[in-house]
């Protein structure tokens, strides 16, 4: 190995493949030279000197990568320049790591407090001395605190003198090994890349909830990737070679499980949706085990009722599979058990839901309705009602708003009491918040159409807090009196914590008991005008949610400045849709028409059958008059509430659809079978 590894970029082919995945790899070589040094700033020499361990990475002569720890008293780590460390330390001779220790090896350190949450790393070339070696630097970096669980470290006061056992060499992961990574909720993993000739070395933590290490019965290892810096060097690695080592520690015996084997990042799982917090995953196959029992002089405490925060906001594996389970379920009525009700305002009031039986709610996406079947008159059919929801994804509940204005909301307001039961489906709708984009963000909110805006913000905030990246964001809200409108504590705490990312403008139609500058900006309606008032010149997206009216005036009106159809999310109340003027050039799908024969038609979830004509209208209509009461809201296409599986055949629609509708669904409030179909199957 050559001593020098400065000539390398500072990123290799394999970070540069995810961030580019990412859509940051502009972005991250720019700020790569200034984060990734080639020395360690002073507070990392200090840092690394007040040590009692180092956590290693190292790659023996078979090419296998192994992660352990290196113990010492304070001080046995010295920077005496700023691109040199010298180790006075060695490891025991049962160490897999230590044979990668040789002169002109490549490994990597991390130096981390788990007490105070701070961590640095540092990669580079070794030479051997008599009492460990030294590293010449040529990496040095900092890691924010972010999955790092609290422990306190407890230094021993003496050497012990036990005999220490020897190393236990598995063939696979026995019943302890197991309880040691399902139950563990920090390890670390070693990996590397070979570019020009030449090796680096990392070693990194990784942190989550106990149980976010996943094993299957063969011995498979999944993990998933959290939000992070955006360096990639683990994943990058892994892409590059597949080799990873893995080090789990049990802090009160001080014992090792060191694993090595191969390794692969999962971009495209399904289970990434459904593991709170990750943005991918990653697999390892342990080829080789070492456990070494008692091999740590040191010793921690766990904070068990102290949680980074970060961690907080993430899942574990037994979560994942409950939401992928629920997922499975798809249109199926459950009960939601109402937890809270809260009254926001003079005609709206919220009811917080969750789970009947305690299990995890599916995420919705920002932005989503959920739908309701609700029995208000007894001895009569239920009726079925959609609501926008007005929580985030994160808050781990659903909160539903309602406000008064009918037979259906008088009886949620006047009947519905905190325990009841309410039959629900799982969130739909097509109008949420996109994932990612570089716009800012502009939400136009007419009443009661505050809801679905109101969780847009919300996780907003919530992913503005997790990355330290707020995007601007404008938010319209409009009302008609101060008395009816709703949010307003919990709308001025969002603001407070996006840190001036986010304004917002009210406006009330009617002023009376209201006062300008403190309860509201725009004395009147919200229209173009007032958005020329208040909304300063970029590169915006816009979200629209009210009236009918409102909705189709304001979305005319942002047509007539030039902004594109693309830009425009909308959804309004009621069942007339939003009349789009397309962008030009713009192809409307083509339907196969409509079949002129009889086709039977199977439910097959309710196992009935039924035979369509031309004359039973819809497959919504055909569904009723079959006695089932599929979910809708619209009737005309247009919200998604009715969309189902089709298990076999195909449908088209005389009239297209507003709302999107994927391969193998199925709007039923406007979809017919297609001509050549024969037979038609569908999940309800």
């Amino acid at each position: 190995m050559n001593e020098s590894l400065t000539t390398l970029p500072t990123w290799h082919p394999g970070e540069t493949l995810i961030q580019e995945r990412v859509g940051v790899r502009q972005r991250m070589a720019e700020v790569g030279p200034r984060v990734i040094r080639s020395f360690m700033p002073d507070q990392h020499r200090a840092f690394y000197q007040q040590l009692p361990f180092l956590v290693l990475g190292s790659v023996d002569a078979a090419g296998l990568a192994w992660a352990t720890i290196l113990e010492g008293p304070p001080g046995f780590v010295a920077a005496p320049t700023p691109t040199r460390l010298e180790i006075t330390a060695t490891l025991p001779a049962n160490d897999p790591a230590g044979p990668g220790l040789v002169d002109g090896a490549a490994v990597g350190l991390l130096g981390i407090e788990l007490h105070s949450r701070r961590r640095n790393r540092v990669n580079g070339v070794i030479g051997m001395t008599p009492q460990g070696f030294h590293l010449a630097v040529d990496q040095s970096f900092g890691n924010c605190p972010r999955y790092i669980q609290p422990r306190d470290l407890h230094l021993p006061a003496e050497p012990d003198t036990l005999p220490v056992p020897p190393a236990e060499h598995l063939k696979s992961l026995d019943d302890d090994a197991r309880r040691l990574i399902e139950g563990a909720n920090t390890f670390f993993v070693a990996s590397y890349a070979e570019q020009e000739g030449q090796r680096r070395v990392d070693v990194s933590h990784r942190g989550g909830k106990p149980g976010f290490v996943r094993v299957d019965g063969d011995g498979l290892l999944t993990i998933p990737d959290f939000n992070g810096n955006l360096f990639f060097n683990t994943l990058g690695n892994i892409v590059l070679n597949g080799q990873a080592g893995l080090l789990f520690v049990d802090y009160q015996s001080g014992e090792l499980l060191q694993l090595s084997g191969t390794a692969e990042v999962l971009f495209d799982s399904p289970e990434i949706a459904a593991f709170a917090g990750a943005e991918r995953l990653w697999s390892f196959r342990p080829q080789r085990l070492v456990r070494r029992r008692a091999a740590l002089a040191l010793r921690w405490t766990a904070h068990p009722d102290e949680e980074a925060d970060s961690v907080q906001l993430t899942g574990s594996w037994p979560q994942a599979r409950a939401r992928l389970q629920a997922l499975e379920r798809g249109n199926r009525w459950q009960s939601l058990r109402v937890a809270r009700i809260v009254e926001e305002s003079a005609s709206i009031r919220s009811f917080h839901l969750a789970a009947a039986d305690g299990a995890d709610l599916v995420p919705a996406q920002a932005g989503q309705f959920l739908p309701l079947r609700l029995s208000p008159d007894e001895g009569q059919p239920p009726l079925l009602r959609s609501y926008s929801l007005s929580n985030a994804p994160a808050d781990g509940h659903y909160r539903i708003s309602v406000k008064r204005e009918g037979r259906v909301s008088g009886w949620l307001h006047e009947q519905l009491r905190e325990g009841d039961l309410l039959d629900t489906r799982l969130p739909a709708g097509d109008f949420a918040l996109a994932a990612s984009g570089n716009h800012s963000l502009v939400l136009l909110a007419g009443g009661i159409g505050i809801t679905p805006l109101l969780a847009m913000l919300r996780h907003l905030v919530h992913e503005g807090r997790r990355t330290q990246r707020f995007r601007p964001v404008v938010l319209f809200y409009g009302a008609r009196r101060k008395a009816e409108r709703a949010f307003d504590a919990e709308l001025a705490e969002l603001v407070a914590a996006a840190g001036g990312a986010i304004q917002v403008v009210r406006a009330l139609s009617d002023t009376q008991d209201a006062v300008a500058g403190v309860d509201y900006e725009v004395a009147g309606r919200i229209d173009m005008q007032v958005l020329a008032r208040f909304l300063p010149f970029g590169d915006h997206a816009f979200y629209l949610c009210g009236p009918a009216a409102f909705t189709q005036a304001l979305y005319d009106g942002l047509r007539g400045y030039g902004i594109e159809d693309a830009r425009i999310h909308a959804e309004a109340f009621g069942p007339a849709a939003l009349q789009r003027s397309l962008p030009a050039g713009a192809v409307v799908p083509a339907r196969p028409p409509a079949a002129t024969e009889t086709v039977p038609v199977i439910f097959t979830e309710s196992l009935k059958e039924a035979r369509w004509t031309p004359a039973a209208g819809s497959l919504l209509e055909l569904a009723e008059a079959r006695g089932l009461a599929p979910a809708f809201s619209c009737r005309a296409g247009h919200c998604g509430t009715c969309r189902t599986r089709v298990l076999s055949g195909a449908v088209t629609y005389p009239r297209e659809p507003a709302a999107a509708v994927a391969e193998g669904e199925a709007l039923l409030c406007c979809a017919v079978p297609a001509a050549g179909s024969t037979r038609l199957e569908l999940d309800l």
